[in-house]
């Protein structure tokens, strides 16, 4: 098996032109149905696979929900966080402008601020994989990424969907995993959206989305064959970070979140002070 520094010197390495070739061979339009952005019902009756981000559309589907899972970076977080502190300054001069800004309390039942002060929590939360349930129900344990926050339905919080059509509050800033959904690279050291590929060209590989097979502009592919590469660069650089920021958590209650700055609080704060490692 490779290192992950030979991975990333190989994602370095991607052509972006070769990259968006592929892209245009299998084709690919949004069509805003929110399929990726929604949570999602495992093993539904639709033919959608588990984890391959089916809709939920009824009450009943929502309370076997599992949340939408959507990988952030450190400072994707922050610079989500400074997109909501400009909405709200935008909220509090022109009027009108707060009911399309994301954290509006809209029909989702979401809010995600308070007298426009946001903090980490209102964009990220701990990717749930490898946390377990205390006796109090609260969870507990270590994992090593941070998902996109979501709302009481499972969605991600920055969704909203009118007439049917989804969009995003926070398009122009969105990460570089929502930028390149549904494609990702094959790579030893980058995730995989969950469910199985359904299309690939070369080391491209397409997931489940009713977009694929449409056709693509030239400069489109290119754009997202650019974001793609970014992506594939940025997850081998973080997953270099964790690896060699690691350390255990030691006596820490709760949930701590290693990332490639450290040891974190769900809520993005670190971890410091005399801990007792684990033997």
């Amino acid at each position: 098996m490779e290192s992950l520094e030979a991975e990333l010197d190989r994602a370095r390495e991607l052509s972006v032109a070769d990259l968006a070739d592929a892209i245009e061979s299998i084709g690919f339009e949004c069509t805003r149905c929110g399929a990726c952005c929604k949570g999602y019902t495992p093993n539904a009756d639709d033919g959608v696979a588990e984890g391959d981000g089916a809709g939920v559309e009824t009450e009943d589907d929502r309370s076997h929900a599992e949340p939408h899972t959507a990988t952030v970076f450190p400072e994707e977080v922050r610079e989500l966080l400074a997109t909501l502190g400009n909405e709200h300054a935008v909220e509090d001069s022109v009027p009108g402008a707060e009911d399309s800004a994301a954290g509006d309390g809209s029909e989702d039942g979401s809010d995600d601020a308070t007298d426009g002060e946001y903090d980490w929590r209102d964009v990220a939360r701990p990717m749930p994989y490898g946390l377990d349930e205390s006796t109090t129900g609260e969870p507990v344990g270590e994992t090593f990424e941070w998902a996109l926050q979501t709302d009481a339905c499972g969605n991600c919080t920055f969704y909203r969907e009118t007439d049917g059509r989804g969009a995003c509050t926070v398009h122009e800033d969105r990460p570089l995993v929502c930028r390149t959904y549904p494609f990702s690279v094959a790579l030893g050291g980058t995730s995989q959206p969950m469910g199985e590929a359904v299309d690939e060209a070369g080391m491209v590989r397409a997931h489940e989305c009713e977009g694929l097979g449409r056709d693509i502009s030239r400069s489109e592919a290119e754009d997202l064959a650019d974001a793609l590469k970014r992506r594939a660069v940025r997850e081998l650089e973080e997953a270099i970070g964790v690896r060699d920021a690691y350390r255990p958590a030691g006596d820490v209650d709760g949930v701590v979140v290693h990332d490639s700055e450290g040891q974190k609080r769900p809520d993005g704060t670190p971890i410091d002070g005399d801990r007792t490692e684990r033997s």
